[in-house]
């Protein structure tokens, strides 16, 4: 066979072949799965066959995965504006200030450190004594913060006039609380300090009219109280543990309250009745005053 025909015979059969890879390409690429088709398609052959069969092709790139994405830088948080009163702030910087100086004096101590301490230090008494005596003035300027006016005062002739005053108070106090009340004397006919304090007793009796029960816990009397009351258990039920001892009662209601224990002076006598018989003095020792059946 001469080449020229050997050639036009090889045309002839492209022609003829060519329509159905055309249509074999089709087919092909419809028949693609949709994880095929979203891979980028290679370039085939059949598209270039012009380029022979003995040709070189360059692998495709791999596809890197993306890189992280860089995390945010965290936002400076805004700093919060001081809303106190620039008093406050100028006080506790003179502190921090104060104890710094302290502190450094102290490890190094130098003179430089201890004067500049110690200049502090005056700067900072010497504003306390402004407010000292700037306080002074205003409480002498107002009655109701002048501490010398509440309570027992300070002044040697008022304290007089306080404690005339005070003892005709306390007295007439006693006289009203005499319709109501009487007083418990829990006593032994052995004890000294019974014997010592028998006389006061009598004597407080006879000048504001407050009756007094001697109440025996041996069973029997003393020289200023030959009448007595034998005990009958209301010393255990008041727990009185120690001779001599006086208690508040109030029949009418059963309530007893506790004065005192030992030797008490009149003047103890009256002040500490006058203070457990006050109005609302239940309230600062409710488990001190008991209820005892006395009819």
């Amino acid at each position: 066979m001469t080449p020229t025909r050997s050639i036009a015979t090889l045309a002839a059969a492209l022609i003829v072949i060519q329509p159905a890879l055309a249509r074999a390409q089709a087919q092909t690429a419809a028949a693609v799965t949709p994880a095929q088709s979203s891979t980028p398609p290679r370039s085939l052959f059949w598209d270039d066959f012009r380029r022979g069969w003995h040709f070189y092709e360059e692998p495709e790139p791999e596809a890197l995965p993306p890189p992280p994405a860089k995390p945010m830088p965290p936002r400076p948080e805004a700093k919060r504006r001081d809303t106190r009163a620039p008093e406050l702030i100028e006080f506790e910087q003179l502190q921090k200030r104060l104890e710094d100086y302290r502190n450094i004096a102290i490890i190094r101590p130098s003179e430089e450190n201890v004067r500049r301490y110690m200049q502090l230090e005056a700067q900072v008494v010497r504003q306390a004594s402004y407010f000292s005596d700037v306080a002074q003035r205003v409480a002498w300027a107002t009655p109701d913060l002048d501490m010398t006016l509440q309570g027992r005062p300070v002044n040697s002739r008022a304290i007089e006039v306080f404690d005339r005053e005070q003892a005709t108070s306390r007295a007439q106090s006693l006289t009203d609380l005499a319709r109501t009340h009487v007083l418990f004397f829990f006593f032994r006919s052995d004890c000294p300090y019974c014997h010592a304090f028998a006389p006061t007793l009598e004597a407080f009796n006879a000048r504001f009219g407050i009756q007094v029960v001697p109440i025996s816990v041996d069973g029997k009397g003393l020289p200023n109280f030959p009448t007595f009351r034998r005990d009958n258990g209301i010393a255990r039920t008041l727990q009185v543990t120690q001779v001599p001892a006086i208690y508040l009662a109030e029949p009418y209601t059963g309530k007893i309250t506790p004065i005192g224990f030992g030797v008490l002076s009149e003047s103890q006598l009256i002040e500490r009745i006058a203070t457990v018989a006050a109005p609302g003095a239940d309230a600062y020792a409710p488990s001190i005053t008991k209820r005892v059946n006395l009819q």
